[in-house]
């Protein structure tokens, strides 16, 4: 059965489709046309399944028509097919009142069912039919009715609401998109948004710097603070003031509050020049320089960390290194929505596949880097609708701007990725999995995770589509030492960013265990955010409280005021 819209693509659809299997490329880099066509192939050597799915289809048909006529005659029915819980395109009353819309959406979520479900089916290689999967939930989202101008009643709506008005705004944002964010759609107005002003506004001074960080000291903001600093560790993938995203937004002005003294590292965005650093360059003159120079300035002999996602993998790697090495200064651990032990990758599994890895290495070798917004793309199809076809039909079809949102801003914010140290990563870590296996060399150093003997404070992300809330599970289990694992509502970001609010949830319970869903089955869940337990369990390992240390010292003098500048060395988020 086929989708029934107008037979000739939309050029919305086809910069959507475009955009989403990066068709601007000479190549398909990550083999998913070729995935999706090893999949058709594969059926049509199934004439028997064929046939099954065919019947079904029909039967579908025949159930669509039924309902399509109810609806005409005004007449309640169950509509065969329904949106996926969550799927906030269909909301419009005409998908369900008017019979044209009606058999429109149900046709498409037919066919979608079917082409999914016949991919599901297929017999292809573990890798391959990833991959094939992949491709065809893209191609399904993509061809959906709603990002076609003629076949979305809530664009037609616009159009006679602003007499066409809204056609004419839509071609201009999809012209600026065309020129100034490489044909994809703008997620964000982030005009209104400043960092060291209304983001990553919390008072501190730079007080170290090197080639690849910034150290930024928290201004206290209590008469006494705990003995024991924190020291905040972003990933080095975007910028660090996700943990500092806004007052009232902020985990690192939470901490500060909460009588800790605060440090975060601050990663520069790398160029050319850093094409040949390398992963373990990060870990020395990363978070292990950090904690070095916060001991020397506060006097304290250990040092906590939170980190979150690539940084938690660096921080777990330097814990097992000082325990390895017997020169361990890291008090405690806390690793939010971290992959440890990849053997569960998610849906980043479809690009780091042994081929894709070696074609991007290629690719970063020519220029030394990879560029931020090819990785933030690659973030974005793992969530094509919220973060792609969302806005194709909020900016070219209803003429609308994007939202002024500061997560979004700092989303679009992200850094580049030096060839060497990204290429190591992605291969010793996603492919070899070696930190898990017990592989893992620092120099002549193998690293051992069931060696780590902190306590850590593990949190994931219930909705989580980078790090899958079972990979933290993981990491609770990998690690030696007394682990507790917190189970957050919201996704990958939201679920860090989670102040006290009406919607926040978590879960705990009491014993780990070795299964994710026993755990889950397990937990009770609190109405509450995750934050408050933290902060009480890192309370309770930070020693004494006492005055304040000093704004840097002798040997690291204050530099600048907070935010630094390696947070600004770029060309910030498009608008």
């Amino acid at each position: 059965m086929a989708v029934d819209t107008p037979s000739r693509v939309s050029r919305t659809q086809m910069e959507a489709l475009g955009a989403a299997f990066g068709v601007a490329e000479t190549v398909d880099p990550v083999s998913l046309l070729r995935a999706l066509v090893d999949a058709g192939a594969a059926t049509a050597r199934r004439p028997i399944r064929l046939a099954a799915t065919s019947i079904g289809m029909l039967k579908s048909a025949a159930a669509i028509g039924r309902s399509v006529m109810n609806t005409a005659l005004g007449q309640e029915s169950e509509a065969p097919f329904e949106p996926a819980t969550g799927d906030r395109r269909f909301q419009h009353p005409a998908w369900e009142n008017n019979w044209i819309y009606h058999g429109i959406q149900q046709s498409y979520l037919a066919t979608a069912q079917s082409i999914l479900a016949i991919v599901d089916d297929v017999s292809l290689p573990d890798e391959r039919k990833r991959k094939a999967q992949f491709a065809a939930q893209l191609l399904v989202d993509a061809l959906a009715p709603t990002n076609n101008p003629v076949t979305n009643p809530k664009v037609i709506d616009k159009v006679v609401e602003t007499g066409g008005r809204s056609l004419v705004k839509g071609a201009r944002n999809f012209l600026h998109d065309l020129r100034h964010n490489g044909g994809y759609p703008s997620q964000v107005d982030a005009t209104p948004f400043t960092v060291g002003v209304n983001t990553a506004a919390t008072p501190g001074k730079v007080v170290y710097r090197n080639r690849l960080i910034e150290l930024i000291q928290y201004v206290p903001q209590t008469a006494t603070t705990y003995e024991i600093p924190v020291l905040f560790c972003p990933p080095w993938i975007n910028k660090y003031y996700i943990m500092d995203l806004a007052p009232g937004k902020s985990l690192i002005e939470w901490a500060v509050q909460h009588g800790h003294t605060a440090f975060a590292i601050s990663y520069r965005n790398p160029d050319a020049s850093m094409a040949g650093v390398e992963f373990e360059d990060y870990l020395f003159e990363g978070p292990l320089a950090a904690v070095e120079v916060i001991r020397e300035i506060t006097g304290a002999e250990t040092v906590n960390t939170a980190s979150v996602c690539l940084g938690g993998t660096l921080t777990a790697i330097a814990l097992a290194y000082g325990a390895a090495t017997g020169d361990n200064h890291i008090n405690t651990a806390t690793f939010l929505n971290t992959h440890t032990d990849f053997s569960q990758p998610g849906v980043l599994g479809v690009f780091t596949d042994e081929k894709t890895v070696e074609t991007l290495a290629a690719k970063m070798k020519k220029r030394g880097y990879l560029e931020a917004s090819e990785m933030a793309r690659t973030f974005d199809l793992l969530r094509a609708n919220d973060l792609v076809f969302q806005y194709v039909v909020n900016n070219w079809l209803l003429g609308q701007d994007p939202p002024a949102f500061d997560l979004l801003a700092w989303n679009g914010d992200s850094t580049r990725m030096p060839a060497a140290m990204h290429t190591s990563y992605l291969r010793r870590c996603y492919i070899e999995n070696q930190f898990a296996r017990g592989e893992f060399t620092v120099g002549d150093v193998t690293l051992d995770p069931g060696a780590v003997t902190q306590d850590t404070f593990i949190v994931a992300a219930d909705n989580d589509h980078i790090v899958p809330w079972q990979s933290g599970h993981k990491t609770a289990q990998l690690l030696g030492g007394r682990n507790r694992f917190v189970l957050s509502n919201a996704g990958h970001i939201a679920g860090i960013v989670n102040p006290p609010n009406p919607k926040a949830r978590y879960r705990t319970a009491t014993r780990i265990g070795d299964d994710a869903a026993d755990w889950k089955a397990r937990a009770t869940q609190h109405e509450d955010t995750w934050w408050n337990p933290w902060i009480r369990w890192i309370s309770r390992r930070a020693g004494k409280k006492t005055a304040p240390p000093a704004m840097g010292s002798r040997e690291h003098p204050v530099l600048c005021d907070a935010p630094g500048t390696y947070v600004l060395k770029d060309d910030g988020p498009q608008s």
